[in-house]
């Protein structure tokens, strides 16, 4: 007779339950961004998606695309995501009935998760490319998306540097933290008033924060 207390998964390791758990919740729910998840645990079992798409990570993504929303529109040529890890954020804008967009793509300098990234957003056909480029190497005038999005920017040495690459007038959707505390984190902000004043944008159409247990997050959506 089988012992009730015992879980009925305890000799699986965290990758099989996790990829049981992925496929049958992409079989019920017939989710497009749930059956990537499920390809990305199969396909690599490395890749900390557990960590990039954690319910903070989501969260703040979530926030991301309800106020460019309400302060953009939903329609976009070309978006550029700026250290975009594995793709997660272009998911979630190419299953969110919103926005109509013709085209992501997710640009990092790391090359080991283009392969994750392409995984991922794999039923976006051509809609999306995973690009292994240094963010300052990028000529953003002539590739003229209409949307540069940077949820990093606490990792920039010099916002005000890297943002005069941009063309007068081009949009930004930019994100910083005042988790000073994470050793990776090289240019927090202490508030939202500093994000504002450091990143200096000629027009604002957002300005916020969301606040979370260790940290608040800031973000801006204007034109630079």
């Amino acid at each position: 007779m089988m012992d009730v207390t015992q879980p009925r998964n305890a000799g699986l390791d965290w990758h099989e339950q996790a990829l049981d758990l992925t496929r049958g919740i992409a079989a019920y729910v017939n989710h497009p961004l749930v059956a990537g998840l499920a390809r990305v645990i199969a396909k690599h079992p490395k890749a900390d998606i557990a960590n990039a798409f954690n319910h903070k990570q989501v969260a703040c993504k979530m926030w991301a695309l309800d106020r460019l929303f309400e302060s953009c529109g939903g329609r976009f040529g070309r978006i550029w995501v700026l250290g975009g890890w594995y793709g997660v954020l272009p998911a979630m804008l190419f299953n969110d009935a919103r926005f109509d967009i013709a085209a992501v793509d997710s640009i990092d300098i790391d090359p080991e998760v283009a392969s994750v990234a392409l995984t991922l957003n794999r039923e976006a056909g051509d809609r999306f490319r995973a690009l292994t480029v240094d963010m300052y190497a990028l000529d953003y005038a002539a590739g003229q998306p209409d949307l540069t999005v940077n949820t990093s920017c606490e990792h920039i040495a010099d916002l005000r540097a890297w943002l005069a690459l941009l063309p007068r007038g081009a949009n930004v959707l930019l994100q910083s933290n005042d988790y000073f505390s994470e050793p990776t984190h090289i240019n927090c902000v202490a508030s939202l008033a500093a994000f504002e004043a450091m990143a200096a944008l000629r027009e604002v159409r957002f300005s916020g924060e969301l606040p979370t247990k260790n940290y608040t997050r800031f973000m801006l959506i204007g034109t630079v």
